[in-house]
């Protein structure tokens, strides 16, 4: 399990719930990519995910909220 301060990954306003679905997301893409291409992973997908939001390879956007009812 990784242990990370949130607070870098929750700037701009982005929530909790966006950074994780967004992590969630890449991950697996990182993890199909890996299967695609017949790669062993040594980090957990997850941890790859993190790092790339960390170093702005990928980038969460929220939601518009002007679908809400």
């Amino acid at each position: 399990m990784i242990n990370i301060d949130m607070k870098p990954l929750l700037k701009g306003g982005i929530s909790r719930y966006s950074l994780v679905v967004g992590v969630a997301k890449r991950s697996r893409e990182i993890a199909d990519e890996a299967n695609e291409e017949k790669e062993i992973l040594v980090e957990k997908p997850v941890s790859l995910a993190v790092e790339e939001l960390l170093d702005g390879k990928f980038a969460i956007e929220e939601p518009d909220d002007s679908n809400k009812v």
